[in-house]
C-alpha cells in the first residue's frame, strides 16, 4: 500500500538528516496518515479513507466530506475518493432537479 493521502495527494518526501559536523545522509519524510472513518450526508453512509491528519482537518473546516470533495480537484484524489466524489454529484444533481 503505497504512502499517499486518499484527499490531498500527500506523498513521501526526501531529504537530508544533516549532523552537527553538518555530514548529509539521505532520509525519508513519511506523510502522517491515519486510518479514517468520515460520514457523508448526501450518501447517508460512512466512507473508510486513509487520509493525512492534515486533511482530517480541512475536511472539518470546509464542513464535512462532502464539500471537501466537490472543492477538491480530481488530480489530488485517489480513484476511490474520485468514484464517492462522482457519486455525490449524481445525487446533488437529482437534488435540484
Amino acid at each position: 500500500m503505497a504512502r499517499v493521502c486518499e484527499l490531498t495527494g500527500k506523498k513521501v518526501m526526501s531529504g537530508n538528516n544533516v549532523s552537527h559536523a553538518h555530514n548529509k545522509t539521505r532520509r525519508r519524510f513519511l506523510p502522517n496518515l491515519t486510518k479514517a472513518t468520515l460520514i457523508s450526508e448526501a450518501l447517508g453512509r460512512s466512507v473508510s479513507l486513509r487520509i493525512s491528519t492534515h486533511a482530517l482537518r480541512s475536511v472539518e473546516h470546509n464542513d464535512g466530506l462532502d464539500n471537501f470533495l466537490l472543492k477538491s480537484r480530481d488530480e489530488n484524489l485517489s480513484a476511490n475518493a474520485q468514484k464517492i466524489k462522482k457519486q455525490i454529484k449524481k445525487i446533488k444533481a437529482e437534488a435540484t432537479a
